[in-house]
């Protein structure tokens, strides 16, 4: 998508955000030993690169599971993220393109079936956001870039996804707190949030009667690349102060509500979400 007549507030980095760049670092190394949750399973995360996803990709692997890792253009990012989760014994491939594109979508299930055999957990990770002061301001491309990478790339994941997926399988999508609470700077990107949550809630009826679980996590203010990429340097600065535990959450803070959701441990629930958010009550 071209980006002419698309001026969103920015600090220096560009959507969605180079880890390698951040400082301080976000934390992603998972904090206990292995339990073994996910042996022989595998993975497909969107957003996998940096950020939970990272978190998300390195837990996981800890626990036993292969993992395909889709990542935008980070490659840096990416390449490390690969390097720790191969560290933990398993296999890692990466894909690199559009979530928002369906025949890449498509084409990175295929190549994930080809590589291991089949796919076990879906999750829909993959996030972008851009700040902007005036709703009236918010051009139709921004309108458009963020939908297109927030809910149509998961809905078109998930579609690629659903012929390999077999009874106990996992779907798991990451909306967020600004799904349930809105955000006066991110009125497209909480839209598209709450797009999710009831696309969370719709599949997981679709899919009930196969014992395909679909669950969602949404996190509040956590210290990813995306908030670099996102705000003005002083925002960064006071980014997270508002929620009750009065910091920011790191990506492996996130990373083990994923993994509940994609192990044994949930196997009574679907069409529920998750709040990882430093305390904000939501949804009551």
């Amino acid at each position: 998508m071209s980006d002419k007549n698309f001026d969103p507030m920015q600090s220096p980095q560009d959507q969605p955000g180079q880890e390698h760049e951040m400082d301080p670092k976000p934390e992603y190394e998972p904090r206990f030993p292995s339990s073994k949750r996910l042996n022989g399973k595998t993975a497909l995360i969107t957003g996998g690169d940096s950020g939970i996803g990272r978190a998300t990709a390195v837990l996981y692997a800890r626990e036993g599971a292969d993992v395909a890792i889709v990542y935008r253009d980070e490659t840096r990012d990416a390449e490390e993220t690969k390097e720790l989760v191969e560290r933990e014994g398993v296999q890692a491939q990466l894909f690199s393109g559009d979530v928002g594109d369906k025949s890449f979508c498509e084409d990175t299930v295929a190549q994930t079936i080809d590589r291991f055999g089949k796919l076990d957990i879906l999750v829909n990770n993959a996030g972008e956001q851009h700040a902007q002061d005036a709703p009236e301001d918010i051009e139709e491309a921004q309108i458009e870039r963020t939908f297109r990478t927030n809910i149509f790339g998961t809905i078109f994941m998930t579609q690629a996804a659903l012929p390999h997926l077999e009874e106990g399988a996992r779907i798991i999508c990451v909306t967020s707190i600004t799904a349930y609470k809105g955000q006066d700077l991110l009125i497209d990107y909480a839209s598209s949030k709450g797009a999710i949550l009831a696309f969370v809630r719709a599949m997981s009826s679709k899919l009930a009667s196969e014992g395909i679980l679909v669950n969602g996590v949404a996190p509040g203010p956590i210290w990813t690349p995306l908030i670099p990429a996102s705000f003005p340097k002083e925002a960064v600065e006071d980014f997270g102060k508002n929620a009750p535990l009065g910091r920011p959450g790191q990506p492996n803070e996130v990373a083990p509500s994923l993994l509940f959701l994609a192990s044994a441990d949930s196997s009574y629930m679907t069409g529920q979400v998750l709040h990882p958010n430093g305390g904000t009550p939501v949804g009551g």
